[in-house]
């Protein structure tokens, strides 16, 4: 069978090898020059190893890209235990906490969230508090997916269960920061699947994640995929039973396509209400800045949550203090991310422009001045849908109206953020589809 694979991010790549190893033809179509999607990586003239255009890095319990790794022989994934923490306005200049970053201003504190001796350790909240978290973080951890979880928003279940103060504490401002003015209406099932899926130890790949993609771009050729890169798709058409895609004729398709990608392309073959259907998902962009400094901006701290109402940024990602500074020309690395929609003004300001609002804010945390020998901004459109009670009447799944066009894209990850493993996990999913 002839099949088409619209993308050629890791989920398309996926697919494409159990594709391929059944004896189908598949070829991947893919807008960009390279492979990869999200998961794709750049490199400096200067560095050994390759930088994703976001955050990546995997939990240990991303079972299906590990796995899938080891199936096909490649060996270069390995684990850590860097430091998260979160940070706060300090509301009492005199609570002294310890082993803070020094040029830290005083007005904000820097705190591990990680243990239940991080909980205990909290200055912000109450014994009571304390321990009514620990129980709701636990049973999150610990339980299975309810239906009750999509019966109630997140804020409504952990103010419920948190009490005020928790959810103020712990939580309003992340969900603030990731969903902006869709905040009060995101699900329950999204905190359930982020606090049950983290894990303390994380892992990354030897040289970034481009290298396990251009090892699976190898495999996929010694299988005689045709891979077409810097070739967009403006339109599918209908021809009887089969596909017509820039001029090639198919069985049958797989979209990896962000579903508003795909609903414009598919106008014309897919019914009216069907599209309307899909047309009602809603998103926001991911919006990325990646610094390069001569001092590291977070000292020991991988991962850092903006609980500070009055900082704009989401969060901080020291990528330097989970890899080697050796392996990036000797120079920090660090991200800087948002998830904004198409008015935001973030998402409009040119790329000078977003570097001077954010030193402006760095600059306000911190009593240095920083030395940036060059940024990178990337913005990448429709990454993070909103999971309301909305998304779930609307929401893609594998099979279509149409026969033998499949959909298999991030918006499925659900009730999980999107990810490589779960990538993976759909890729692997629709492949066993098609027989």
């Amino acid at each position: 069978m002839g099949i088409a694979i619209l993308g050629g991010g890791l989920t398309g790549l996926t697919a494409a090898y159990y594709l391929a190893k059944k004896g189908h033809q598949v070829t991947i179509f893919e807008k960009e020059k390279t492979l990869g999607g999200l998961a794709s990586g750049f490199k400096n003239n200067n560095w050994d190893w390759y930088l994703e255009r976001t955050v990546h890095h995997l939990f240990a319990n991303d079972d299906d890209i590990l796995n899938f790794a080891k199936e096909i022989g490649f060996n270069k994934i390995f684990f850590k235990e860097p430091e998260t923490a979160s940070l706060y306005e300090n509301p009492n200049d005199k609570i002294q906490i310890s082993n803070q970053i020094q040029n830290l201003k005083s007005k904000f504190k820097i705190l591990p969230l990680d243990t239940p001796l991080d909980l205990l350790k909290f200055p912000y909240l109450n014994i009571i508090d304390k321990l009514r978290a620990g129980i709701v973080i636990a049973f999150l951890k610990l339980s299975p997916f309810f239906s009750f979880y999509e019966r109630q928003t997140a804020e409504e279940f952990l103010k419920k269960y948190l009490g005020k103060s928790g959810w103020e504490r712990l939580f309003r401002e992340l969900f603030r920061k990731k969903f902006g003015k869709y905040a009060g209406n995101i699900l329950s099932s999204f905190i359930w699947a982020r606090i049950k899926k983290r894990t303390k130890k994380l892992s990354y790949v030897e040289g970034g994640f481009q290298v396990l993609i251009n090892y699976i771009v190898d495999e996929l050729k010694s299988l005689r995929v045709n891979v077409l890169t810097s070739c967009e798709i403006r339109e599918i058409k209908k021809k009887g039973e089969r596909y017509f895609i820039n001029s090639q004729l198919f069985d049958a398709v797989i979209s990896t396509l962000p579903t508003p990608v795909l609903t414009k392309i598919s106008e014309k073959i897919f019914p009216e209400d069907y599209l309307s259907r899909l047309k009602k998902v809603q998103y926001l962009h991911s919006l990325s800045l990646v610094l390069e400094t001569e001092r590291t901006i977070l000292e020991k701290t991988y991962w850092l949550n903006i609980s500070a109402k009055e900082i704009p940024i989401m969060g901080i990602f020291q990528q330097t203090n989970f890899i080697d500074k050796k392996y990036y020309g000797g120079k920090n690395i660090s991200y800087l991310g948002w998830y904004v929609g198409t008015e935001d003004r973030l998402w409009k300001m040119e790329d000078k422009e977003l570097l001077d609002y954010v030193k402006s804010y760095l600059n306000k945390i911190f009593n240095f001045q920083f030395s940036i020998f060059n940024y990178h901004v990337f913005r990448a459109p429709y990454t993070q849908p909103i999971f309301n009670k909305e998304f779930l009447k609307n929401k893609p799944e594998f099979v279509t109206p149409l026969k033998n066009f499949f959909i298999a894209n991030l918006d499925m990850t659900y009730p999980y953020d999107r990810g490589t493993n779960y990538a993976v996990k759909l890729g692997k999913e629709v492949s066993k589809l098609i027989l």
